[in-house]
């Protein structure tokens, strides 16, 4: 049995369709799940708490935490931890592997490409959280306690994304006919990894057994655009007018009186001040794997996107 803790959201999506390459005995943990592929068993359970996370991961060989949480500091400070902890336990108690699904936070900010290697130097409340989670489960690993593994992405973009930051200010404002919006600057670089080869390699990595206890980049293609170009490929592929506004940092404040989740993004702001580079060498190397490239990607998640209308 393999399991996907968090599997409600695009991550554990993505992550159960390409599973069913690797197996049919796939189990769906989210407080409301549902099937993805005919044969997923469901199971409904809190990840805040033990006695719930320890049932819903018994009898797995392998354990995927994609979980998301409402994005806003206080309650990750809050549930994170705890969450962590639970899957932690419940892995060891039924020997099950673990793979932890993360983003970049946890860098902070960043000269230069990100790697593997990168020492953690948060500058944000949730990069804090990011850390000390990272930190809690590779101590276990160290000390011989869990087999597992973390993986990680940069800012996604991809069919059936709503909460991804680029889908709402970008791909569904062309889509209403509206103009784009990009925040502080379109001259800088910014990676995107594309949430199917998220999903495709996430399986990938929970079924080899030497890519455990270590630290995984997800498949993210290095051809990087600028915010503009990014804008006018997506507008292309709606066939609109590259039109788009640049939000300031006090337009992005005044947004924040009104938007709790414009408030709560104004501490990671610093990955939009300057360019922002994902490798994945270590993973395309080792698994032969092409990330898709960024035109192909967004033509796709358009396509995706007007066959929902």
């Amino acid at each position: 049995m393999q399991t996907i803790l968090g599997s409600s959201g695009v991550i554990g999506k993505e992550l159960a369709k390409s599973l069913i390459q690797h197996t049919n005995q796939i189990r769906l943990v989210s407080r409301n799940p549902k099937k993805v592929n005919q044969t997923d068993e469901t199971f409904t359970a809190n990840l805040t708490n033990a006695e719930q996370t320890l049932k819903a991961v018994e009898g797995s060989e392998i354990a995927y935490l994609t979980v998301g949480i409402q994005y806003k500091a206080s309650i990750w400070q809050q549930q994170w931890p705890a969450i962590m902890r639970n899957v932690i336990d419940a892995c060891k108690t039924n020997n099950t592997k673990l793979v932890f699904f993360d983003n970049v936070y946890a860098y902070g900010k960043v000269d230069g490409w990100m790697t593997e290697e990168l020492p953690y130097k948060p500058v944000s409340k949730k990069g804090e959280v990011r850390k000390q989670i990272a930190e809690m489960l590779m101590n276990e690993v160290e000390k011989g306690n869990i087999k597992a593994q973390i993986v990680r992405a940069a800012d996604f973009y991809g069919p059936d994304t709503p909460l991804s930051m680029v889908t709402v200010t970008v791909f569904e404002n062309y889509k209403k006919g509206k103009k784009a919006q990009l925040f502080l600057s379109d001259k800088f670089l910014h990676s995107y990894t594309y949430t199917p080869d998220a999903g495709k390699a996430t399986a990938i990595l929970g079924n080899i057994e030497s890519a455990y206890n270590q630290i995984w980049h997800l498949p993210t293609n290095k051809n990087v655009m600028t915010g503009k170009q990014f804008v006018e490929a997506v507008a292309e592929a709606f066939s609109v007018e590259p039109k788009y506004m640049l939000l300031n940092n006090f337009m992005i404040s005044l947004a924040g009186l009104f938007i709790p989740e414009v408030r709560e993004s104004k501490e990671m702001m610093y990955q939009l001040d300057s360019d922002y580079l994902f490798d994945s060498s270590k993973f395309q190397k080792a698994f032969n794997f092409e990330p898709t490239d960024y035109i192909t990607g967004i033509k796709e998640t358009v396509e995706w996107m007007k066959s929902q209308q």
